[in-house]
């Protein structure tokens, strides 16, 4: 059994509205690690990707914090699907959450962990500075589809966290190749993992029920984690 937890996050700035979040928890001894899952772009927090990784990872003993980017709690609100926010509007609610995560539970090792566009903005704000220990980036979007000039990877250098990237096979966001050689430029100690015949969102076809494969994203992720910051 895990616990949820609804609430919302004050911003930083008194006009700008709160952000919707869950807090799932283990039922028993949560380990010293807890995790900020960030959105992809056209997948919200209570979506069955979400809530099922965040379920795999309670499972292993993670507690997560899921949390809605601007843009897609305007969208819960109005029912209709919106834009992203600009970066440095997402970067802005991604540190916020963090700064609510470190409020709800100190003293802990803080993992910034993302889906596809949670991903991008996870590094970007690790890159500037944000107190987080290590990055678990699921599906990072290397580029956009059919544009591997427009790589999004010039930021890698200034990344010294230890990371943890998950990646389909048959991603269009970036191939397996392209992101090992972008992970020539990180800085810190990064790790690739791939899911194979996994698509950008992990998903292999119908005989690999998606439940089966986030359960194995999240071991992944419960072995780096032990081995990256041993006890």
């Amino acid at each position: 059994m895990s616990t949820t937890i609804e609430f919302s996050i004050a911003r930083r700035a008194d006009a700008q509205p709160p952000l919707g979040a869950r807090l799932d928890s283990p039922s028993g001894r949560a380990r010293h690690s807890v995790v900020l899952l960030a959105h992809g772009s056209g997948v919200d927090v209570d979506h069955p990707w979400m809530a099922g990784m965040s379920r795999a990872l309670v499972e292993r003993g993670f507690e997560v914090l899921r949390f809605r980017y601007p843009y897609m709690e305007l969208a819960a609100r109005l029912a209709r699907r919106r834009p992203p926010d600009p970066t440095a509007v997402l970067e802005e609610a991604h540190e916020d959450a963090l700064d609510e995560l470190r409020r709800r539970l100190p003293q802990r090792r803080w993992l910034l962990a993302g889906k596809s566009l949670g991903a991008r903005i996870s590094t970007h704000i690790a890159a500037k500075g944000a107190h987080a220990h290590g990055l678990v980036l699921l599906g990072y979007p290397l580029h956009p589809p059919g544009k591997p000039e427009r790589e999004r990877s010039e930021h890698f250098a200034s990344l010294a966290q230890p990371a943890l990237f998950v990646h389909g096979s048959r991603d269009e966001f970036g191939t397996l190749d392209e992101l090992r050689g972008a992970l020539r430029r990180y800085s810190g100690r990064a790790e690739l993992e791939p899911v194979e015949g996994g698509d950008h969102s992990f998903e292999r076809g119908a005989r690999h029920p998606l439940a089966t494969t986030l359960a194995d994203v999240a071991e992944r992720v419960d072995r780096w984690e032990a081995r990256t910051f041993p006890e």
